[in-house]
């Protein structure tokens, strides 16, 4: 480990920064030293500026992942080197509004019957019943199952807090069987190495392969599953806000926002072209 990259994880250490957090502003430094074959403290802004332009014009990454990078590299050359005249932004991202696909009962079957791989099956299962995030879900520990109060211990979600959310009947019986199977010692779903859990990467491969084997197209990634957890609760009827502390938003209107895709709440109201008088087809041809 070099000197630079010890120094930048001694610093964002001291502000508690979160392991994920950690994770994705080294590689925006080490990535950006990869491009031009360099130390990254000899990289001027101008070379930072053509950097961002590769990534956009030529990467098209989305406004996100730029700013992920562009966070990381102010902190390097800011805290790490303390540059302290280092300006760097993008300009801000363009207001869209897009509804989160989702997935029907009968979708979520045939995702869940399509793994015959118990862990898989057993991960997915859980990211759905609690409504939990991708980071939230493979951040489970054993310990976090409380069988006995029929919940499960979410530690340091989003915004680092702590929350507490339902334990499906169905999903602790698949959680008996997976744990005969597996014994996980400390992280419910673990990785090759038992030490460690498994990674995001790898649970977004499991859900897109259980997607693709069951033929669904809708849903971009496995946060569609929390999507729909949310829906199908306010469907069932779930108020609200007991909604929102299930999920840990700090704002209803997060919430909220799932009212706008509750069959429930659509299917329910009729369309104004039904309360007009209009002869049918067939019968309009006849005269």
């Amino acid at each position: 480990m070099t000197t630079l990259r010890q120094k930048m994880i001694e610093e964002m250490t001291l502000r508690e920064f979160s392991p994920r957090t950690q994770e994705a502003y080294l590689r925006a430094v080490t990535e950006l030293a990869k491009y031009y074959n360099q130390s990254p403290d000899k990289i001027t802004k101008g070379m930072i500026r053509d950097y961002l332009l590769y990534l956009i014009q030529d990467r098209k990454l989305a406004w996100s992942s730029r700013n992920i990078v562009i966070s990381g590299l102010k902190f390097f050359y800011t805290h790490t080197i303390g540059k302290k005249s280092l300006s760097l932004s993008i300009p801000p991202r363009k207001q869209t509004s897009k509804l989160p696909e989702i997935l029907s009962g009968e979708e979520l079957e045939s995702l869940f019957g399509a793994l015959s791989n118990q862990k898989h099956r057993t991960l997915l299962m859980t990211a759905y019943s609690a409504g939990l995030r991708l980071s939230e879900v493979v951040g489970l520990k054993v310990t976090d199952i409380d069988s006995k109060r029929m919940m499960i211990r979410v530690e340091q979600g989003k915004g680092r807090k702590d929350r507490y959310t339902i334990l499906s009947k169905r999903l602790l019986t698949e959680l008996r069987i997976y744990w005969k199977m597996y014994k996980p010692p400390v992280w419910l779903f673990c990785g090759a190495n038992v030490k460690r859990p498994l990674t995001g990467r790898s649970a977004q491969s499991i859900y897109y392969k259980a997607k693709n084997m069951a033929g669904i197209k809708k849903g971009k990634g496995i946060h569609t599953l929390r999507h729909c957890f949310a829906t199908h609760l306010l469907e069932a009827g779930v108020n609200v806000r007991t909604i929102q502390a299930l999920m840990g938003h700090t704002s209803i209107m997060t919430t909220m926002i799932y009212l706008q895709v509750t069959r429930k709440q659509i299917s329910s109201t009729q369309s104004p072209l039904d309360l007009l008088e209009i002869p049918e087809s067939n019968d309009f041809f006849k005269k």
